[in-house]
């Protein structure tokens, strides 16, 4: 069985809870939490996603996965990979664009998301110092992402009706599987 839960799992639409203090044993989720996501070869985990409420998630995006349309890192300041403990987004673009995501929580599946272009960040890191990130391109909308996991907020929910229609018979096999 896999350790990340899949759509249908109740854990996914549950609202994370505030970390009260960075500790050893939050590390620990953040250790495990890096060791699935680089094991299922995504880029972004949320805690609600291994069933955990606390409000965590990591995030590696791959430097050749992020440039601007000029060719250049979006972010080249930025070390992978982040944890945002107790993340808040305090701004973001108005500027949007439209883009295929993928989520652990529904493998295989691809849909198209409206999301800013860029978002400012405020959290606290693995060693529960603040932080402050403003990020562009895809490391922007994989924070976006992972928030929506920490808000019970899924992929399916940005999914279209005739959407939701198509990829019908995936979500029962993904619900079925979870009982």
């Amino acid at each position: 069985m896999s350790s990340i839960c899949i759509y249908g799992n109740p854990a996914l639409r549950k609202t994370a809870e505030c970390v009260g203090s960075v500790t050893n044993e939050v590390r620990a989720l953040v250790d495990r939490m890096l060791k699935i996501m680089y094991t299922a070869d995504g880029i972004g985990l949320a805690a609600g996603q291994v069933g955990e409420t606390c409000a965590v998630f990591v995030l590696d995006v791959p430097a050749e996965a992020d440039k601007n349309d000029d060719g250049f890192p979006s972010n080249p300041s930025v070390t992978m990979p982040l944890v945002f403990i107790n993340p808040e987004v305090i701004g973001a673009s108005d500027e949007v664009d439209t883009k295929e995501e993928g989520c652990l929580s529904f493998p295989k599946l691809y849909v198209s998301v409206t999301r800013s272009k860029e978002v400012v960040v405020r959290f606290q890191d693995r060693n529960g110092n603040a932080q402050m990130l403003n990020a562009k391109g895809l490391l922007a909308r994989a924070i976006q992402h992972e928030m929506d996991h920490l808000n019970g907020l899924l992929l399916f929910d940005h999914m279209s009706k005739a959407t939701k229609m198509k990829h019908a018979l995936l979500f029962r096999k993904f619900k079925k599987a979870n009982k």
